[in-house]
């Protein structure tokens, strides 16, 4: 005989079953800060005061993997579009919309794999999207349509001068900016040099900028910023696939995060757009495979079903 559960019941049971996410909602805006080619060690032995804060108050995963091969335009991608190369198609830096050998998987009307800047766009019509880059491949990586402010500088001051005055200006829900000049000097003068440790250093003064402006903008309160970066490097270069290129860090800051907390569940590039997703209440396409980083936030745990594998 089949029982049918009361409607009250049903309701109790169906609550139980569903968990609480609502630990860190309550922002309003995120901020992601991607720089190119900045390794866990440029942040550790570079002189970096306001990211070292950032991560005392904040949460941070030392070991990002990112996807392969280790360069560029392929980490960026993933980054935004929740996924990897095998299903958004961009394998390299040659990769142009209207010239590549792999298609993505699915596509939106402009003919990529769907990013966070779509997802927003779709889910918030009104919402204030907006992104500075120093290197102008990042511009052809997103939806176009999703923006209203886009622009491409020759160098990383004039990139963070228009985007801090973009936050100020706009308090945009969503803003990007990407820093191309730490690699830059791991392709000039090496990585593990005391040039590419500078540059990780003016990074940080870069990042203070970034948060002053947050500030200043009145939005401190309920902001999420991110820290992020595409690979690392060997020598003068990157690609291959070894942990100084392959493994980023990510820092986690502001509205809802817990403070001084390394994150122990495995992340991948990928999972940052899905991690936006989240904190937006915005489900993500069926196509990505990123998962929300959760456990950065308060009230959020490591998953149940976490494996570290065995330590020797």
């Amino acid at each position: 005989m089949i029982r049918f559960l009361s409607p009250v019941l049903f309701l109790m049971v169906f609550s139980c079953q569903t968990p609480a996410d609502t630990d860190s909602k309550g922002i309003e805006h995120v901020i992601v800060i991607g720089v190119d080619g900045l390794s866990p060690d440029g942040i550790k032995k570079a002189k970096t005061p306001v990211i070292d804060d950032m991560i005392a108050n904040g949460s941070v995963k030392w070991n990002v993997r990112t996807v392969l091969t280790t360069a560029s335009s392929q980490n960026w991608a993933s980054m935004i579009m929740g996924a990897g190369p095998e299903a958004h198609g961009i394998i390299d830096n040659d990769w142009e919309r209207d010239k590549h050998t792999l298609p993505a998987i699915v596509a939106g009307e402009e003919g990529i794999f769907p990013t966070i800047f779509g997802r927003i766009r779709e889910a918030r019509p009104d919402a204030e999207i907006g992104t500075a880059y120093h290197w102008s491949g990042f511009g052809r990586l997103f939806e176009k349509k999703a923006v209203n402010h886009d622009k491409t500088f020759k160098s990383e001051d004039s990139t963070c001068t228009d985007f801090t005055a973009y936050i100020r200006g706009k308090k945009p829900t969503f803003g990007f900016v990407h820093f191309d000049h730490v690699d830059h000097a791991g392709h000039h003068e090496g990585h593990g040099t005391p040039a590419y440790y500078d540059a990780v250093a003016k990074t940080d003064s870069l990042v203070g900028e970034v948060l002053k402006a947050v500030k200043e903008a009145g939005m401190e309160e309920n902001t999420l910023v991110i820290i992020t970066a595409d690979h690392g490097g060997v020598g003068k270069g990157h690609g291959g696939a070894t942990p100084e290129e392959g493994e980023i860090a990510m820092v986690l800051y502001g509205k809802g995060v817990k403070k001084g907390y390394v994150i122990q569940q495995q992340v991948y590039t990928y999972d940052l757009a899905a991690t936006i997703a989240y904190v937006f209440d915005i489900v993500p396409p069926y196509a990505w495979t990123g998962r929300p980083i959760k456990p950065a936030f308060e009230g959020q745990d490591e998953p149940a079903n976490l494996w570290t594998g065995i330590k020797p």
